[in-house]
């Protein structure tokens, strides 16, 4: 059982504040009855919600995906500039949203929201070794040697990377996948090779691809299809 206000309020569109009002002026309706009073508590899983007549579906989790902008920061703590859950319209925000692993400041692409702790901690498992592909723009053309090199491990600071694919592309322009995340690595890993990166665009995870017809900057719910590919990540 869980308040009126509270379960409304959870689903991001409107504060309990302002749930209340809604109650006040009768446009909240349980199971086709006015609700009398935000603070009754209902049965979140049979009670049909409706504002305004339009039936209010209760989601559990959020998942959001994001097309990063360069310049906005994915860490929750200590951020220096533009935090990207400042991109979330007001109606698809809720308490306890935050980015499902990090991409760098100037790095734009894919990125996951949601409030899903336990989805997010088993898709960031190193463990789990998800695959994620990235469109790289360098200084210079990469070559079959820097692919070569790439599918052996690279040696970093911290010791040999695991193997990495990397298609070329035309120009200066690449496909990378790693699957693992280690700092900065893409650009370490091309530093060794004599090499920098001046840009970089997650395009997918797993099966899971950044949809072209997202804008840079926008956002929106995943689709079925899409949460069903997240699922597989874990």
């Amino acid at each position: 059982m869980e308040r009126l206000d509270k379960l409304i309020a959870s689903q991001g569109k409107y504060s309990r504040k302002e749930v209340k009002q809604l109650v006040a002026r009768r446009r909240v309706t349980v199971d086709g009855l006015s609700a009398k009073s935000a603070d009754v508590k209902i049965d979140e899983t049979a009670a049909v919600i409706a504002i305004d007549g339009i039936p209010l579906t209760i989601k559990k989790h959020l998942y959001l995906m994001l097309n990063k902008p360069g310049g906005y920061v994915s860490s929750t703590e200590g951020h220096d500039g533009a935090y990207v859950l400042e991109l979330v319209p007001r109606e698809l925000y809720r308490d306890g949203l935050f980015p499902a692993g990090r991409l760098d400041k100037d790095t734009t692409g894919m990125m996951i929201l949601t409030d899903d702790g336990q989805m997010a901690h088993r898709i960031l498992a190193p463990k789990k070794h998800v695959k994620k592909k990235y469109l790289v723009t360098l200084d210079v053309p990469p070559t079959e040697e820097m692919v070569s090199r790439f599918r052996e491990g690279i040696s970093l600071s911290e010791g040999l990377t695991k193997p990495a694919e990397m298609e070329l592309l035309e120009g200066n322009t690449a496909y990378v996948t790693l699957v693992e995340g280690r700092y900065h690595q893409i650009k370490r890993m091309f530093a060794s090779c004599g090499a920098t990166v001046v840009g970089l665009h997650r395009v997918s995870m797993g099966n899971l691809t950044l949809p072209s017809d997202l804008p840079v900057g926008k956002l929106r719910e995943l689709t079925e299809e899409e949460l069903r590919l997240l699922e597989e990540l874990v």
